[in-house]
């Protein structure tokens, strides 16, 4: 596997460790480990046991971490551990944008396949709050990325992937069909990935991740109805969330177009999101052979 983007910043250890003891001396004594991860958008490193550092990969991540520090002091009570910003760094090093310290959650990330008890209900409760927040960028309306995932859908088809692009485009013009959503916008997550999502023993007890959170069309937070669950287990989460026919639609789109987006770009850079991504097709019947 190679660098994800062209405009990726080097990354190692030592750069870490230096910005921590540049700028934290506190914690100049802890070391930095890098952890595996399927994130595209930040390095992150463990640092001690009780403290994350997460470094954006290029610069169009930077603004993510400001945006993720204003997210996370509006969010309310969530029957799920999220991340708290410890510290914000500042550009040194030779690397040129803000970083940020989190603390450490505990928890392994979902698997594909695996059911995540609590997962509706994390749903709800962040949809339920009503604390003001930022726009989402994928809580606006379907068509924004249309153009998008219709490229990427014969990119993907150009591919020696199993894909079976009328099946996409099937998929895709049935969640376009649905009705926009209507109502007042909803907290969303915007990025439920597996590797999001933090369980312990089978029950979902941490969310990462909160740069895409926002306000808007909830139907994005449907996702992982099909990049972890299974044709079994998703009839109790739709049952659980309960969203209307239209919602759910868009949902799918929502997922498809993810996947079919992330699918070409990565899947000789990122092992984790080209897997997830394959796994998104099998399950909504695109690709050649499946269901």
């Amino acid at each position: 596997m190679g660098r994800m983007h062209a405009d990726e910043h080097a990354m190692d250890t030592e750069l870490v460790e230096r910005l921590v003891r540049g700028q934290f001396p506190q914690w100049a004594d802890l070391p930095a480990t890098p952890l595996a991860s399927g994130g595209t958008v930040n390095a992150v490193y463990r640092l001690g046991t009780e403290l994350t550092v997460r470094l954006p990969l290029t610069e169009g991540g930077a603004s993510d971490i400001t945006k993720e520090r204003r997210v996370l002091g509006a969010l309310g009570e969530l029957p799920v551990a999220v991340p708290a910003v410890v510290a914000v760094g500042e550009p040194a090093e030779g690397y040129p944008w803000p970083w940020a310290v989190h603390g450490w959650l505990d928890g392994s990330p979902a698997l594909e396949g695996r059911a995540a008890a609590g997962l509706a209900e994390f749903v709800l409760a962040l949809r339920a709050n009503r604390a003001a927040g930022p726009p989402a960028r994928r809580g606006r309306p379907l068509s924004t990325v249309d153009e998008a995932a219709r490229a990427a859908i014969g990119e993907l088809s150009r591919t020696d992937e199993p894909f079976d692009p009328g099946a996409a485009l099937a998929v895709w013009a049935e969640a376009l069909d649905a009705p926009p959503w209507t109502g007042p916008p909803c907290w969303l997550h915007g990025d439920l990935m597996p590797s999001n999502l933090l369980l312990r023993d089978g029950r979902l007890t941490g969310v990462l991740d909160w740069a895409t959170a926002g306000v808007g069309d909830p139907a994005i937070d449907l996702i992982p109805a099909w990049n972890l669950l299974t044709a079994d287990t998703r009839p109790a989460f739709r049952d659980a969330v309960a969203p209307d026919d239209a919602t759910w639609a868009r949902g799918r789109g929502r997922a498809l177009a993810m996947a079919v987006i992330q699918l070409p770009y990565y899947r000789h850079t990122n092992a984790v999101i080209s897997a997830n991504a394959r796994y998104v097709l099998a399950e909504l019947g695109v690709l050649t052979g499946s269901r």
